[in-house]
Formats: C-alpha cells, structure tokens, sequence
C-alpha cells in the first residue's frame, strides 16, 4: 500500500510540504501531549503514546470544517460554551484555515498519511524522538512520540511568529475536540461524519463545510429563540 509524504491541494495549490507536516506535528506533541515519565527517553518531556490518536488529531489540524463541526457537536452536547459557534464559523469562512487546508487520504483505520519523514524532520534537530515497540507489520507493534525540551521550546517560540503562529493557535481547538479520549475514541468520532465514512479507501476525504454550514444555522437560531423566550 503506497502512501505519499506530500498531498496535493484538491484546488490545485502545491502540495503540503514535509516541513508543514513536521510543524503540525510538533505543536501535536507540545499542546497535547501528556507529560513524560522516568521511563521515556532521557530528554522527553511531553509524550504521544498512540499514533492512531495522532492521527486523527493531525486531521482535525489540517480540515478545518471537520474541527468546526466538532465544536458544534460540543455546543450541542452543553461541554462547550455557545461562542464556540462563532469560533467554528471563523473556521469555515476566515481565509487562514482554508490556506493551511490538506486533506487525508482514508484507509483502513481512517485518515492515514505516513509520519516518518516529517518525524525523522522533527528527530534530525532534536526536537522530538520517537520509540517503537513490538513487531513491524503486527497488531502489537506501537509508536509513541515523544517532544524534547528543545522540542518544547521551539513550538514556544512558533506563537510569536506572525506566519507560523497559526498553527499555536489551531492546535488549541485540537485539544478542546480531542480532549483526553484516546485514538480508538477519536477515530469513532470522526466516522461518525457520512462523508468521513463513506471515502472509498485510498481517495481524499471529502470537505463537509455546506453540512457544517447548515448546523450552524440552526444553533444560531436556536441560541437566539433560548435568549428571546422561544421566539425564533
């Protein structure tokens, strides 16, 4: 089973570089990682210990109409409170996310795309380390990722840049989705969106924004009718 390390904007942009893949990936591990043990690698502070959980919050990074309607999900269900609605509006219709938009292919186990060469990218400068156990091609075989200390004080120093402080800013939505469910969980939530779950294996997960669109308009109508005493 092929799978690219670069994919092509369906707009026809260029392609999502090795270098955007890494930044991701390491502001992943600095705002959602969990702290490290005595037991990790020496230098580690912050730890992944699953890559289906990674994965799949490296989807909501790079489809922001899937992490919008995440939000919307979280309104509905009270976890979250009613700004979040304008949050995931800025989502769908502020020029930014779109720029930094790249879907995923889906395979077997959901929204794939390969980690190692943004990973080995992120290991090159020190900045993350990655442990691998079991046996490759195996159910036992596990990858867990790991942010150094310098790791960590790089993806600091990425929120005050005026470009790459996007991605400080995107990664908190991430976290307030993903919460703390492990990728098993995260995974089952994202299939639960038909057109998630409904891409052939191999094609690019289509965008959802009209869908989005739609629930939005009914919360905001919703939250106006629940402030007016029920007039709409």
């Amino acid at each position: 089973m092929a799978e690219t390390t670069e994919v092509a904007a369906a707009d026809g942009r260029p392609p999502a570089t090795r270098t955007q893949h890494a930044i991701r990936l390491l502001v992943l591990l600095a705002a959602c990682g969990e702290p490290a043990t005595p037991a990790d690698p020496a230098d580690a502070v912050k730890a992944i210990r699953s890559e289906l959980r990674l994965q799949a919050m490296d989807f909501w990074m790079r489809n922001p109409d899937y992490l919008a309607d995440e939000l919307v999900t979280l309104v509905e269900a009270g976890k979250v409170e009613a700004s979040f609605l304008n949050v995931a509006w800025s989502l769908l219709n502020d020029p930014e996310p779109d720029l930094h938009w790249y879907p995923m292919p889906r395979w077997f186990y959901g929204a794939y795309e390969q980690l190692d060469d943004a990973f080995a990218l992120l290991e090159t400068y020190g900045l993350a380390t990655l442990k691998r156990t079991g046996r490759p091609g195996y159910k036992s075989q596990r990858n867990q990722f790991f942010l150094t200390r310098a790791g960590a004080s790089a993806a600091v120093e990425l929120a005050d840049e005026p470009v790459l402080g996007w991605y400080a800013k995107q990664v908190k939505l991430v976290k307030k989705v993903a919460g703390d469910d492990n990728g098993q969980t995260l995974k089952d939530r994202q299939y639960r969106q038909a057109t998630y779950a409904g891409t052939e294996l191999g094609l690019d997960i289509a965008p959802i924004a009209p869908h989005v669109r739609q629930r939005l308009a009914a919360m905001h109508i919703t939250t106006a009718a629940s402030t007016t005493g029920g007039q709409a």
